[in-house]
């Protein structure tokens, strides 16, 4: 192998290395957007987790009528023992320059699958939806060098102080006004303060000591997404094996509290999310040009398997996403090497793909046509897109005259589906109409509130709830871009029995 093969295995290892430590319910886009419905108002939402734990959470709400006057909003436990003693919910505070903008801050205490419910009162009455929040501590916080060096300085002057002080009273405090102290009183001194330089100088150490333990042990909870193993076999059967680092799998407890954990990650308690235990992408680099979307089936505990299809030969990134009994959603990243004359079978099912050209530099579009010539329009907004602003994606599928496409049907209970890739493989979301939360987590949140159960039992929620009307040929994704620069958005609608998959970049500022 030549240096540049050696070089480009290091930077995919770095990179996949890179993926593990940001992936958890997205790769590297923590944010959680949710267009719902709460009652009669339609809300658009967004809930920035807090990196640490405990941390504050920054909610923002964007009602869409101006009917809406307040709007209040709790954090709780997406379990139903713990939904039962509710806090008080805080108040949102509206924005003086726009009357049907919120905001608030609300503290997530600990780590687990969240629900953030909001009550919602207006004019035509109220309304209440919950939004899951993965809360989960990403990272620590160390002190930067523009405190940590004042802070320093002002511990050697207080050692300096208090070393000094009892030096003096020992020396000085008997001696009337004026006297001079003797020889044997400067000796005394000088071990007084010998002692209380080694008995403050320990304490120092006790009190790191305990710091590096603290540290150590809140480091052993930052999040640490189960890692999945790709092998493929010459027959083209793709081997997804996954381990658990040891992360929240035991009787973990949240200090300060008694009784049953409030969450544990295991191995063997995964839930259907459109009915499939597992989505899996499979996008070939560097060009970002060729997008499968499939459903590997789960064999034995903690592996999946599934046989490819016959796909283009290149490295392939997979993300994988699955949900757990207890509401949180996880993504795993894997890489594998489809070579060339591998067998596959035709796409079946839920199973989809799409191509399109290798993304570049000067990439940029709003109109993807498809090989059966319908045309997939991105309705884009006027101006530049900003990263960490929260927005509706719009697309509509159209025919070469521009009509509006027929024979319209849901994908998977949904009128599409959307992935946004960052093309430096940083950032990947699974994002549906109704937000970028696992719907198996939002419909386990709406179970919980008896105000948002329809007549016949079934959940009301945005993007879903056809019921028998058509299915419209535009479909909106709520979505934020967590970072700047250049991005690939795979869209995918139904028509016809046919999966329709659309391919558009965007540079972010």
């Amino acid at each position: 192998m030549g240096v540049a093969g050696s070089a480009l295995m290091l930077q995919r290892a770095l990179l996949l290395l890179l993926l593990r430590t940001l992936a958890w319910a997205h790769v590297g886009s923590p944010d959680v957007y949710l267009d719902a419905q709460a009652g009669p108002y339609k809300i658009f939402v967004t809930v920035r987790p807090p990196a640490v734990i405990p941390g504050v959470a920054e909610l923002e709400v964007r009602a869409s009528n101006p009917d809406v006057r307040q709007i209040w909003a709790v954090p709780i436990p997406l379990n139903q023992l713990a939904a039962r003693f509710a806090p008080v919910p805080d108040l949102l505070k509206v924005s003086a320059q726009d009357r049907q903008f919120f905001t608030g801050s609300l503290w997530m205490m600990a780590t687990g699958s969240w629900q953030i419910r909001l009550q919602v009162k207006g004019s035509r009455g109220g309304g209440t939806v919950a939004v899951p929040v993965p809360s989960v501590a990403l990272t620590t916080k160390p002190m930067s060098a523009g405190l940590a060096w004042p802070l320093g300085f002002l511990m050697l002057l207080l050692v300096a102080g208090l070393v000094l002080l009892v030096g003096a009273s020992v020396r000085e405090a008997k001696l009337l006004p004026g006297t001079v102290p003797d020889a044997e009183a400067k000796r005394r001194a000088r071990r007084a303060m010998a002692m209380a330089f080694a008995i403050v100088a320990g304490l120092i150490g006790v009190g790191r000591w305990w710091w590096s333990s603290a540290e150590a042990g809140y480091r052993l909870k930052v999040y640490r997404p189960l890692q999945m193993v790709a092998t493929l076999s010459p027959a083209g059967i793709l081997q997804l094996r996954l381990n658990n680092p040891e992360w929240m799998n035991g009787p973990e407890r949240n200090a300060g509290q008694n009784g049953p954990a409030l969450f544990t990650r295991a191995m063997d308690d995964f839930i259907p999310d459109h009915e499939h235990l597992m989505h899996l992408y499979a996008i070939r680099e560097p060009g970002l040009d060729v997008i499968y979307h499939l459903h590997p089936e789960l064999i034995e505990t903690a592996q999946f398997q599934l046989r490819l299809p016959q796909m283009p030969p290149g490295s392939y990134r997979l993300y994988g996403d699955v949900v757990h009994a207890n509401g949180f959603p996880e993504t795993m990243v894997a890489e594998v090497q489809v070579p060339a004359g591998l067998p596959g079978r035709p796409l079946e099912g839920d199973d989809a793909a799409g191509t399109a050209a290798a993304w570049s530099d000067t990439s940029s579009s709003t109109r993807f046509t498809l090989p059966d010539r319908y045309v997939m329009q991105w309705v884009r907004p006027e101006g530049a897109l900003h990263a960490k602003v929260g927005m509706p994606f719009r697309f509509r599928l159209v025919d070469e005259s521009g009509r509006p496409a027929s024979g319209m049907e849901l994908y998977m209970g949904m009128p599409g589906h959307a992935a946004f890739v960052k093309t430096d493989g940083t950032t990947f979301a699974h994002v549906h109409p109704n937000g970028s939360v696992a719907m198996a987590s939002y419909m386990m949140a709406q179970s919980q509130l008896a105000t948002t159960r329809l007549s016949n039992g079934a959940m009301s929620m945005p993007g879903m709830d056809m019921g028998e009307s058509a299915v419209p040929n535009e479909v909106t994704f709520p979505y934020g871009f967590p970072s700047p620069g250049k991005y690939r958005i795979f869209v995918q609608m139904k028509r016809a029995g046919r999966v329709e998959t659309g391919v558009f970049d965007a540079d972010v500022r």
